[in-house]
């Protein structure tokens, strides 16, 4: 959204508030421009800036960090730490700051045919195959109130989803439509259905010559008829009728790299895709995180082994009350 609320008088340039979505949830906190963008801050202690929507953006975040970090530092936003990252596929690192980098799940797009024959598992190519023979049907679809509609029933399956509470569960038809909504100029939906419901859908935004998937979601109760894999293999088939270099799933690895969810993505024929990602200190506090690696957070500071076991617990948690589920319709 753009940032609204009355301006604050501290610092050169005029702070807002931009509402941002965390969990599902809106909340409200400072931002302000910056050369064209609206950097948002977050984070108690340690305050870390980052422009809005940083992922959708078409161009590179920023092409003189230098200036663009002094000029954070005249809006009185008084945070600690700067990040962006490339813009993929740009995987070169370009600059000398302190780096990590994002995982991305990348399938590099030639042929449809030369994905679901060499790139996708046997298990996947059955999938496929198993998702049209029980007559399940994948299109391209236009974003109207229908297709809303078909949303706001798949997200109102379940209240949970791999082993955790699902965000957009129990919202308004009007919510879901504005959530959905946004970079229509650059989405593509497409539907999965069957007997003429929609069963799941993938909403992928273009960024320059790569396809990001914004949301790939099934319903649960259909993952016998393996829609998502559906998904997947129509949705590459869109990115190469269209001239798409690569298209990105979200993250390959997030804390555990032998997730199913990582596995899912593997079979399925995406690779990881590392992009650098910078952090540039602002206070000295910024600095001194930056230098113990407490700017990763919880995230970064227990090891793989800790979150496998919670994430284990928290799934066996679920499942003693109830409420948890073994499918988690991301296909085979």
């Amino acid at each position: 959204m753009e940032p609204s609320g009355l301006p604050s008088s501290r610092g050169t340039m005029s702070i807002s508030r931009t509402e941002i979505r965390v969990k599902g949830k809106a909340v409200w906190i400072p931002s302000a421009q910056v050369q064209g963008r609206n950097v948002v801050v977050t984070g108690g202690w340690l305050k870390l800036a980052a422009v809005q929507d940083e992922d959708w953006i078409e161009s590179e975040t920023t092409s003189d960090p230098t200036s663009f970090v002094s000029q954070i530092k005249e809006t009185g936003l008084h945070a600690d730490l700067f990040t962006f990252a490339q813009r993929f596929p740009n995987t070169d690192a370009k600059y000398a700051y302190r780096l990590e980098h994002d995982s991305l799940a990348v399938i590099p797009i030639t042929t449809y045919r030369e994905w679901l024959e060499k790139s996708a598992k046997y298990d996947v190519r059955s999938a496929v195959k198993k998702a049209a023979k029980l007559g399940v049907v994948t299109k391209q679809v236009e974003f109207d109130d229908d297709l809303v509609r078909g949303i706001v029933t798949i997200y109102n399956e379940s209240p949970f989803r791999q082993g955790k509470p699902f965000w957009h569960y129990n919202k308004d038809f009007e919510t879901i439509k504005q959530m959905s909504a946004t970079y229509l100029d650059r989405s593509t939906f497409i539907g999965a259905y069957f007997q003429g419901e929609l069963i799941g859908f993938i909403k992928m935004v273009k960024v320059g010559n790569v396809a990001f998937t914004f949301h790939v979601i099934s319903m649960i109760k259909h993952f016998d008829k393996k829609a998502t894999n559906a998904l997947l293999a129509k949705a590459v088939e869109i990115c190469a009728a269209n001239g798409m270099s690569h298209l990105v799933y979200g993250n390959f690895i997030y804390r555990d790299p032998r997730s199913s969810l990582t596995e899912f993505k593997r079979r399925n024929g995406f690779q990881e895709g590392l992009v650098p990602r910078y952090y540039i200190p602002l206070t000295a506090r910024g600095k001194a995180a930056l230098a113990l690696n407490l700017h990763r957070g919880v995230d970064g500071l227990l090891p793989q082994s800790a979150w496998r076991m919670l994430l284990n617990a928290r799934a066996l948690l679920l499942k003693l009350r109830g409420v948890g589920s073994k499918r988690t319709a991301t296909g085979a």
